[in-house]
């Protein structure tokens, strides 16, 4: 979860010709792993494996299958043949993918937060980065809103330490989120502040929709609530109509959705991005504690 730029070392770095070419070694694959593919000079960071084939992914978002095997693959400059570790019932991973660890006690709260917009969003945040959050001690809260965003970031105080991150639905431009977050931008927190969001009009939309069993999020006119008007044209609860539907059922929508997501996989790739980037931004000064 450091801040670190996952591409940023070039896996060509290594002055691995000299002295011949070194024999291709076996490595097990792992989640987050740098593999260059030789043949056409691809770089990506390992998403995954299945039936043979190992996902990669480069950091414009792309993501290309290769073999698993010896495929003229490097890591950190040196030759290596690509292999699916073996099943282990210790093995486990986080809804994040990051591996999980031993059950860790508590650890005190960090003074960075990440503050994000709605009951939803945080809800979650705490289903797919919960673990990662607690193990780094970082807490998200809930701020209902932004429409005081810079006086909610003067009263946070951020400084060295003190980081704060918001994640806002909505987030495009020319859109009254775009243009809060530019005067928060603007107030002279320089470093220490980091506002950050998704696309949709709702965090609801972050959720691939094929999981919840239709093909598209439906369009809902700027004069209804989006949560309504989209529960009212999936036809849920079942013969309401949009004026009938009230907060008890969006509510229980929202929880129905909610169990079906399992991993960050479920979920847009551009928004976990956005996530991740939060975490980083503000655990950066406690790297030290965190080792």
């Amino acid at each position: 979860m450091a801040g670190r730029d996952r591409y940023g070392t070039d896996v060509l770095s290594g002055d691995w010709r000299r002295g011949g070419r070194p024999r291709t070694v076996d490595m097990p694959l792992q989640l987050g792993l740098i593999v260059e593919v030789g043949s056409d000079g691809y770089c990506g960071e390992v998403m995954g494996w299945e039936n043979g084939l190992v996902i990669l992914e480069d950091r414009t978002g792309r993501r290309r299958a290769f073999p698993v095997g010896e495929n003229g693959y490097l890591v950190e400059g040196r030759p290596v043949a690509l292999r699916i570790p073996p099943r282990q019932g210790s093995t486990r991973y986080t809804a994040s993918g990051s591996l999980a660890g031993p059950r860790e006690d508590a650890k005190k709260a960090l003074g960075s937060r990440i503050y994000v917009e709605g009951r939803h969003d945080a809800e979650l945040v705490e289903k797919i980065w919960g673990a990662d959050l607690r193990h780094v001690g970082v807490v998200v809260e809930y701020m209902g809103g932004m429409d005081d965003l810079l006086g909610i970031v003067a009263e946070f105080r951020p400084e060295r330490g003190r980081r704060l991150g918001v994640l806002i639905d909505h987030m495009v431009a020319n859109t009254k989120e775009s243009r809060i977050a530019a005067q928060v931008r603007h107030a002279g927190y320089g470093d220490h502040v980091m506002i950050t969001g998704h696309r949709f009009i709702d965090i609801w939309q972050t959720i691939n929709p094929r999981l919840l069993g239709f093909e598209t999020w439906p369009e809902v006119p700027l004069d209804q609530d989006w949560k309504k008007g989209t529960l009212a044209r999936l036809g849920i609860p079942r013969g309401k109509r949009y004026e009938q539907i009230d907060q008890d059922d969006v509510g229980r929508a929202w929880q129905a959705m909610l169990a079906r997501v399992r991993t960050y996989k479920d979920l847009d790739i551009d928004f976990v991005r956005e996530v991740e980037k939060l975490i980083d931004f503000v655990t950066q000064d406690h790297l030290d504690e965190l080792d």
